[in-house]
C-alpha cells in the first residue's frame, strides 16, 4: 500500500525513527561481522589437527581481554542510548517551540478520536470535524492529541510518524511534519475488535493556502451541495438522508455525531476505510454493513426501509457532499 512504510520517510519526525532504524542495524551488522571473523579464525587456528596433542593457550582471568570485551558492548550501547534518548525527548516535546511560531500560528492542532472502527478527527482552531481523511498543511507542525471512544486503538502513519496509543481515558500527544503534498496511508496497530484490520485512514497533506481554504469549506460548506435544488433527484436523497442517517452523521452543523462527518464525503476515495469508491460498493455497504466491516454500529438497510428508488437518490446526494472546486 502507498506510503505504508516507515523505510520510506516523509518529514523530520519519521528522519529521526528512521535514523535510529539505521544506527542499531549499523550496529548489530558490526556485532555479527565481528563475532563470526573471530569465530572463523579460532576455528581454523585452533582446529585438531592429526597427533597434535597441544592444548591452547588458557585466556581465563586474562584482565585485559575482559576489559576489552567488557568496555565495547558498553560503548556500543552508548552508541545507541545516545540518540534514542536525544530523540525521545525531542518527539515527547509537543509545544510550540518559539513565540514566533505562536504568533504566527505555524501549527495545527489536531484531536484524534478513535472509535470501532473508524477515526474522528477534530479542529478545535478552526471549529471543524472531519472523518476519516486528515487534512493538513505542509512544513507546519502538527499537534496531535489521542483519545479513544471505547477500547484501546493505535494512531499509526508509518512515512510520517511512528505510532501512539489511544487509551480510553487517558491522552497521549505526539507531532510531526510533512514536507511534501501527498496522501499518506495510517492504520491502527492495535487490536480492537473484529474489523480491527479494516481501520485504515489517510492523511492529505496540502500547501498552507489550500488547507486554509478546505478548513474555511469544511465550516461553510456550500448550500448546493448540502441542501440541492428541489425537485432534483440530490434533494430527493437529503430527504432520505434526513430521514435514516441524520442521527448519526453530520452535515455541515447538522446532525449527530456517532458516526464521521460526511461533509466532504463524496471527495473521499474510499468507503469504510478501504472499499474503492464507487456507486456500487457504496450501495452495498448501505444494504449490508455487517458483511463489509463486522461488528461495526452502523445499521444495514434492507429493501424494505429504503427501496431502490431511494437507494439511489440517497447515493446521488452522497455523491454530491463535496467543498473543493
Amino acid at each position: 500500500m502507498e506510503n505504508l512504510s516507515a523505510l520510506d520517510p516523509q518529514g523530520p519526525v519519521a528522519d529521526m525513527q528512521y535514523s535510529l532504524i539505521a544506527l542499531s542495524l549499523y550496529i548489530m551488522i558490526f556485532v555479527l561481522v565481528v563475532v563470526f571473523l573471530i569465530y572463523i579464525f579460532v576455528l581454523i587456528k585452533f582446529r585438531e589437527r592429526p597427533g597434535d596433542t597441544h592444548i591452547p593457550k588458557q585466556v581465563h582471568g586474562n584482565r585485559t581481554l575482559e576489559i576489552i570485551w567488557t568496555t565495547i558492548p558498553i560503548i556500543l550501547l552508548l552508541m545507541l542510548a545516545v540518540p534514542n534518548v536525544m530523540d525521545t525527548f525531542t518527539l515527547a516535546n509537543t509545544s510550540v517551540m518559539t513565540e514566533e511560531e505562536e504568533e504566527e500560528m505555524d501549527h495545527v492542532h489536531i484531536e484524534v478520536i478513535a472509535h470501532q472502527f473508524w477515526w474522528e478527527f477534530n479542529y478545535p482552531d478552526h471549529d471543524i470535524v472531519a472523518g476519516q481523511d486528515m487534512y493538513i498543511p505542509t512544513d507546519t507542525r502538527i499537534i496531535i492529541s489521542l483519545e479513544s471512544e471505547d477500547v484501546q486503538h493505535s494512531f499509526w502513519v508509518p512515512a510520517l510518524a511512528g505510532k501512539q496509543d489511544n487509551v480510553p481515558g487517558i491522552t497521549n500527544e505526539m507531532w510531526f511534519e510533512a514536507p511534501n503534498e501527498g496522501v499518506y496511508m495510517g492504520k491502527c496497530t492495535e487490536l480492537c475488535g473484529p474489523s480491527h484490520w479494516l481501520m485504515d485512514f489517510k492523511v492529505v497533506a496540502v500547501d498552507p493556502d489550500a488547507f486554509d481554504q478546505w478548513a474555511e469549506n469544511m465550516a461553510e460548506p456550500s448550500e448546493t451541495a448540502t441542501h440541492p435544488e428541489e425537485g432534483t433527484v440530490a434533494a430527493d436523497g437529503r430527504e432520505v438522508f434526513q430521514d435514516s442517517c441524520i442521527s448519526c452523521h453530520a452535515v455541515g452543523e447538522d446532525g449527530g455525531a456517532t458516526g464521521p462527518n460526511l461533509t466532504n464525503f463524496g471527495e473521499r476515495q474510499v468507503i469504510a476505510g478501504y472499499l474503492e469508491y464507487n456507486e456500487e460498493n457504496l450501495e452495498n455497504w448501505l444494504r449490508d454493513t455487517q458483511e463489509y466491516k463486522p461488528g461495526a454500529d452502523m445499521p444495514s438497510y434492507s429493501q424494505e426501509q429504503i427501496d431502490d428508488e431511494e437507494m439511489a437518490a440517497l447515493i446521488e446526494y452522497l455523491n454530491g457532499l463535496k467543498i473543493l472546486d
